[in-house]
């Protein structure tokens, strides 16, 4: 059983969602605006948000970006914005999960399951000690990474990925395993796992074209190791 927010203007859509949680036997608060989102946040614990972009008072995406400078929970946006662009955006603005509409039931279910078990597997996790790759320090247990004594601005999602492959250092990691891993799924487009690589080499100082901690290896997958590091033959 999980708290759920769901933040969705529609009521139509906001009751089917409310019931369908209820019944699966979820503790289900709902609001319709995203100001009412940020209050609910703010004062209570969710385990989940679900949340619309079409919201009356502010785009669902200005909402997403304030709900991530109060809170790590978890955000699967629902909406019936299909672009392309617009879902790589938000992804890579914090959310950890994204819906089109109109879903199933049985799909939010399982997107559901796959983002809860991923964030109560972190939660749980048994105390860790910082792995450090070069000037790169990662501290797992409270979700702090550091670069050359500097604190790091990480996204939940850029943190994970940086805390999966430091946690390999040297190690080639398939594509697929960091879906699976990173991303809780067993399928995916990799230009999201591209676009998060991009933003993380960037708060790391480096490029694609001139790696110093993150490598692509074109068509078996990413490592990371420290800089000076004997490349892989």
């Amino acid at each position: 059983m999980a708290s759920v927010l769901v933040v969705e203007d529609d009521q139509f859509v906001r009751s089917a969602l409310i019931r369908h949680l209820t019944d699966a036997a979820h503790t289900v608060r709902s609001v319709g605006t995203a100001l009412e989102a940020l209050r609910e946040v703010a004062q209570l614990r969710f385990d989940v948000v679900i949340l619309d972009l079409g919201l009356p008072d502010l785009d669902g995406s200005e909402a997403l970006k304030m709900l991530r400078g109060i809170t790590d929970v978890p955000v699967i946006i629902a909406t019936a914005r299909d672009d392309e662009t617009e879902i790589v955006r938000l992804l890579n603005a914090g959310a950890d999960d994204y819906l089109t509409k109109p879903f199933s039931v049985e799909h939010l279910s399982a997107r559901m399951a796959a983002v809860l078990r991923r964030s109560r597997a972190a939660g749980e996790a048994a105390p860790s000690t910082v792995i450090r790759v070069g000037g790169l320090s990662v501290d797992p247990l409270r979700r702090q990474a550091e670069l050359d004594g500097a604190r790091l601005d990480l996204t939940r999602r850029e943190f994970d990925l940086l805390a999966f492959l430091a946690g390999r250092p040297g190690v080639v990691v398939p594509r697929r395993e960091l879906l699976a891993e990173v991303w809780q799924q067993s399928y995916g487009d990799d230009q999201t796992i591209d676009v998060h690589l991009s933003w993380l080499r960037r708060k790391l100082g480096e490029t694609a074209a001139a790696p110093r901690y993150l490598h692509t290896l074109r068509g078996v997958g990413v490592k990371l190791e420290p800089p000076g590091a004997e490349p892989s033959r």
